[in-house]
């Protein structure tokens, strides 16, 4: 995996090289996915998922079979968005899914034409009380239910702060769809940059910027752990890049 990393050849990994590796492998780990599902819901082998296909081998026996009027609510509240989603995702407009629009539908938040989904679709899972924005209580409870009624932990109280310091950039108490965006699809972060210095700066013996294949294997548990090895499962695999 170093040789395949190291583009130049050089016998050094830098930070660019291992940026361009976590992405591919991003990419890849992605594809893969929609390649596992995609017979799944290509019913009738014409290589597209139809939207009807989709629903049918997703909701069909749910809409049809289930007594549970709970059950049926859920689903029948999951199916809009579905839809919504997937006609989002088909650029066409054929309401039928070619594999990369079917890969959009799957994995918006790969996509620039499919981050106001993600937005909205974030909206809609922590806004309680519908009012259109995140207040910071339904921000708390997302990520913490005080069931016992106690004093809330020292990480909630720094979330908090952190809403009001840097998820609020208006300052008017809630964050609307452009605050949100900018929470959870940062502009001016980079996965894969982030993750790429930070092997870096942990296996960098010699402080030189770059590594060299005996600095990674010293160091080996932290890129089992890393994006770069697909959590260690590119070891055991047998591939060519």
């Amino acid at each position: 995996i170093v040789d395949r990393i190291d583009d130049n050849k050089d016998g050094y990994l830098t930070t660019e090289e291992l940026k361009t590796w976590i992405k591919r492998v991003q990419k890849r780990y992605i594809y893969e996915n929609v390649a596992k599902v995609w017979k799944d819901y290509d019913l009738n082998k014409d290589n597209k998922i139809a939207w009807e296909e989709y629903k049918q081998a997703t909701y069909g026996y749910y809409l049809e079979e289930f007594q549970d009027a709970t059950d049926q609510h859920s689903f029948k509240k999951m199916l809009p968005r579905d839809e919504r989603r997937f006609k989002t995702a088909d650029l066409d407009g054929d309401l039928a899914a070619t594999r990369e629009e079917f890969t959009a539908f799957l994995h918006p938040e790969e996509f620039e034409h499919m981050k106001n989904i993600v937005v909205l679709e974030t909206l809609e899972d922590i806004d309680k009380n519908g009012d259109g924005f995140v207040d910071q209580d339904e921000y708390i409870a997302d990520m913490f239910a005080n069931e016992e009624g106690g004093p809330e932990p020292d990480w909630v109280i720094t979330e908090r702060e952190q809403f009001a310091d840097f998820r609020d950039l208006n300052k008017d108490g809630k964050m609307d769809k452009d605050e949100i965006q900018h929470w959870i699809l940062p502009q001016d972060y980079d996965h894969a940059l982030a993750e790429a210095r930070h092997l870096v700066y942990e296996s960098d013996a010699d402080k030189d910027q770059k590594l060299t294949k005996e600095e990674v294997l010293d160091n080996w548990n932290m890129f089992v752990g890393s994006q770069a090895t697909n959590y260690g499962e590119d070891l055991t695999r047998n591939h060519d890049e």
